[in-house]
């Protein structure tokens, strides 16, 4: 197996990744019954876009770098969003609930 077939096997990888992010995003809003994005959603995302980035730079392809740089910026910026309105939800959680506030305090 030479040089470029294993990183054609790259770029097809990244791509399914890719794919794979919404196949999990209808799959999820059809249980759910409304469109919804699940976690999963933006780690295919981040996994897509690192092995499509990988990718567009063994091409040398510029557009294509471009592209998946900003998406992967995208991507993170997303899930630290998420995950700083998960922690913001659960202190305002806890601070309504005494029970869990004695609780923090024993």
């Amino acid at each position: 197996m030479n040089n470029e077939t294993i990183w054609i096997g790259v770029g097809f990888l990244g791509q399914a990744l890719f794919t794979g992010r919404f196949l999990v995003q209808w799959l999820q809003s059809e249980r759910k019954g409304k469109s919804v994005i699940p976690m999963a959603f933006w780690y295919f995302s981040i996994g897509g876009g690192l092995t499509l980035l990988a990718y567009a730079i063994w091409r040398k392809d510029p557009v294509f770098i471009l592209g998946q740089a900003t998406g992967l910026f995208i991507y993170l910026r997303n899930l630290h969003l998420i995950s700083r309105e998960r922690k913001q939800n659960k202190s305002a959680e806890i601070s309504t609930n005494p029970e869990q506030v004695s609780a923090i305090h024993r």
